[in-house]
């Protein structure tokens, strides 16, 4: 049974990650590069370590969720990296969304070091993580994902075990095409609405429960109305997660022109400087 687990990462939504973890009675390892950002699971009880190496000596699984797939290659394979540092045996779990051929690279690695790893990416921004109700896609060895379902029922409350290593990663890559299209129609259909004079809030009252309901309009309309932008996902990182779907499409003859489209509008709008606003910004490249 697996007790001691490390997690690399506090971002928005690795903190609470994290925390859910805690409060589940696993003995917490925590590591980021800024440690300000793991005060609060400090003071709960988990213990910090200076580096990623350290932390993967002391844990029998290690979760990784960083930022673009450069930190994931640094953290796994750079200098007092997880590959050389985690004992044989240890769970190696990456809840970044990064490339599926990363993921397939690190399976590789791991597996010549006897070490077991899985891509684990997680779908429903800060308030999922918050919430301990994530969709979680998992990639790698069934026995594997059987041994750390209990780590996984402890953040998320969809999980699905989806195939060989990188299985996760590309189930995640759709979720963000079908995201792409979905906030993208919600930002629409408001401006449409103030366009045509109709209260947006009412109108988005009366699609919700219809065919036009999603998640992103349940969570987002409402912000979207305060002009709230705060970041429940940044947009940089979900300009990152649409380059990685049109990269391995890149030698495909498929083309997705709403993909293709919603990349383009992200892209103009980190351009001016946006891409710590949360996606839901996406109404400015309207206005």
């Amino acid at each position: 049974m697996i007790k001691r687990v490390g997690f690399i990462g506090m971002g928005i939504m690795g903190r609470a990650m994290a925390k859910n973890l805690l409060e589940a009675g696993y003995e917490l390892f925590i590591y980021s590069r800024t440690r300000d950002k793991a005060s609060e699971l400090e003071e709960m009880g988990a213990v910090w370590c200076e580096n990623a190496g350290e932390l993967s000596k002391r844990c029998q699984a290690v979760i990784t969720t960083v930022g673009f797939p450069e930190d994931v290659e640094q953290v796994y394979f750079g200098e007092t990296g997880i590959l050389d540092s985690a004992y044989e045996g240890s769970y190696l779990i990456d809840m970044t969304t990064t490339s599926p051929k990363l993921s397939a690279k690190i399976f590789r690695s791991a597996k010549s070091r006897g070490l077991r790893a899985l891509d684990a990416p997680v779908s429903g921004g800060d308030s999922g993580a918050k919430s301990a109700t994530l969709a979680i896609m998992v990639g790698g060895e069934k026995e594997d994902f059987d041994a750390c379902l209990p780590i996984f029922q402890s953040m998320g409350k969809e999980i699905c075990y989806m195939g060989g290593a990188g299985a996760g990663q590309h189930t995640k890559m759709a979720n963000q095409i079908a995201i792409s299209g979905a906030i993208a129609g919600l930002c629409e259909a408001i401006v449409y609405a103030e366009e045509a004079g109709i209260n947006a809030a009412k109108m988005l009252e009366a699609i919700r429960t219809g065919a036009a309901g999603s998640a992103q309009l349940e969570i987002f309309g409402p912000r979207i109305l305060k002009r709230d932008f705060a970041p429940g996902f940044y947009i940089k990182h979900f300009i990152k997660d649409m380059a990685i779907a049109k990269e391995e499409l890149a030698s495909s003859k498929v083309r997705l022109e709403v993909l293709d489209k919603v990349f383009d509008m992200y892209c103009w709008l980190e351009k001016k400087d946006k891409g710590t606003l949360g996606t839901q910004a996406l109404i400015q490249y309207y206005e």
